[in-house]
């Protein structure tokens, strides 16, 4: 079971939190259930020799001790799915489908309890993590759905006495690696997809966000979910190369599906190489916001807030730069600002009214802080914020007169910083938004209905938003292009990551 204790932070950062704000004790409050400590292998709970710390990133008050998996419980894991997968995929797509829909509805069941563990191990507002463990069972239920419809074909032959089929079949264990900043979207959405095409899987938490995927794992075995189709191996950051290193090159893993940074993704794929693994990646991103100048300014305001300020800016699909054309910039400019002050509200995640939990660590606070102080120094001004909190708070923060050459815009900043760069030409922002190697998502807002058409053709983006600040749904493909990353997750083509297709030639028919 795993230990919880009760946290307590301080309302720091003003002018976002009130004067009047005291200082508080939170507490988790999830049933005992629900809160595991342990490796999840083989259907049962296992410990490993030694254990490392999950911490409340908006106090550091230790939360749960969760076990330190090694590459011999991440070889067991694989052993395990291995085992699993010969008897999993030959269970029907129909058995395969009531079962994800259960899990499903045990999600939907305990979702309060699974928001407050999202919000207190990654610091996300309760509100946001109740939207996010929707989201998730979201993918859940999608792919219930989607598991009986892996239709494959019969093609026209051009002999008499020959049929061609073209079959698609699981590909087999699938390794899972995920991000913190989504902890339980990000499993669902690849992991239902597996099951549903009749993979099994092994699943690597991020170190800082393990005890969303535990509670899975517990309603996983509640809803039936056989032992070895689904595996949590958790563990340190100092044990995570190891760990992966044994999930993307032993030879019984046949898939590799990963969400976090391209450099780690780089080094993942080297791994997958040597054994000529099926790879999906979910990499980084650098998304351009444009406003143009025929665009509903207070539109492209609510668009920018919820673009960008979600989760504290720590999403892979959070505008990262705010291309903002010469005809409304000052008004964009301005209204942003109100904006900011009436709704942005900073403090711990489990207090009513707040909008902007920490950020994950104070590394990632200081990556912030520092790319502020890079683009005073080249001239930008602060409108807003731009200070650093305590511990891992950062004010949001709002910046004019950027410029190309700062750091905020060559790099993801996976933090809440808006900088907003003025252009006048629609060829200059389209140069501007593209002169990245990555591209996941991207964002404008036009009324030009012509302009809409060239913009969204010409974005270098897997996925783009038009008058919309939030993209992502079950339903729709999420995917980058350049080093964002390869395949698709969600919609009916996230499935196909898991299938191949043989083709079986039926000969020896009389003509």
């Amino acid at each position: 079971m795993g230990s919880f204790c009760l946290l307590r932070t301080r309302f720091l950062l003003r002018p976002f939190v009130p004067s009047a704000a005291m200082q508080r004790t939170y507490s988790l409050d999830v049933s005992p259930e629900l809160v595991r400590n342990q490796a999840y292998i083989d259907g049962r709970w296992t410990s490993a020799a030694a254990d490392f710390p999950v911490l409340d990133p908006a106090s550091g008050a230790l939360i749960a001790r969760v076990a330190d998996c090694g590459p011999a419980e991440a070889k067991q894991a694989v052993d395990a799915a291995y085992k699993a997968f010969h008897t999993w995929k030959q269970q029907t797509a129909k058995e395969r489908s009531d079962l994800l829909r259960r899990w499903y509805e045990l999600m939907v069941k305990h979702k309060d309890e699974l928001a407050r563990i999202v919000t207190f191990e990654c610091g996300k507002p309760l509100p946001e993590a109740l939207g996010e463990v929707g989201y998730s069972a979201g993918f859940l239920e999608w792919y219930s759905e989607e598991a009986r419809r892996c239709y494959g074909d019969i093609v026209p032959s051009p002999f008499r006495d020959r049929k061609i089929l073209l079959l698609k079949q699981p590909v087999g264990v699938a390794s899972i690696i995920t991000p913190w900043n989504f902890p339980s979207a990000m499993i669902t959405r690849k992991v239902g997809a597996a099951l549903a095409a009749g993979c099994t899987v092994v699943v690597k938490p991020a170190e800082d966000t393990p005890l969303s995927a535990l509670a899975l794992a517990q309603l996983a075995d509640q809803a039936g979910i056989p032992a070895g189709v689904f595996n949590v191996v958790p563990c340190s950051r100092e044990k995570t190369p190891a760990v992966g290193e044994v999930l993307c090159t032993d030879p019984l893993v046949a898939k590799v599906s990963f969400t976090g940074s391209t450099a780690t993704g780089k080094i993942l794929l080297r791994h997958a190489a040597d054994t000529v693994k099926k790879v999906s990646m979910e990499l980084g991103g650098n998304a351009p916001f444009i406003v143009f100048d025929s665009a509903d300014v207070d539109k492209a305001v609510a668009g920018a807030m919820g673009s960008k300020f979600r989760n504290t800016g720590q999403t892979c699909v959070c505008s990262n730069r705010f291309l903002v054309q010469s005809g409304v910039h000052d008004a964009f400019v301005e209204k942003l600002g109100v904006a900011m002050d009436a709704q942005l509200r900073m403090g711990h995640g489990a207090e009513p009214g707040v909008t902007q939990g920490p950020l994950i660590n104070a590394r990632a606070a200081e990556k912030v802080a520092h790319q502020v102080e890079d683009a005073v120094s080249r001239g930008a001004r602060v409108l807003r914020g731009g200070k650093r909190g305590e511990g891992s708070y950062m004010e949001p923060t709002l910046l004019t007169g950027v410029t190309t050459e700062m750091l905020c815009t060559k790099e993801e900043t996976f933090g809440p910083l808006l900088p907003v760069i003025r252009f006048n030409t629609e060829r200059e922002a389209l140069a501007i938004a593209n002169a990245t190697d990555v591209g996941l998502a991207g964002y404008f807002f036009s009324q030009d209905v012509s302009q809409i058409w060239r913009v969204a053709e010409a974005l270098e983006t897997g996925m783009v938003g038009v008058n919309e600040g939030l993209l992502s749904t079950p339903e729709a493909a999420f995917g980058g292009v350049k080093q964002s990353g390869l395949g698709s997750e969600g919609s009916k083509y996230g499935i196909q990551e898991y299938l191949h297709i043989k083709y079986m030639c039926f000969g020896g028919l009389e003509a």
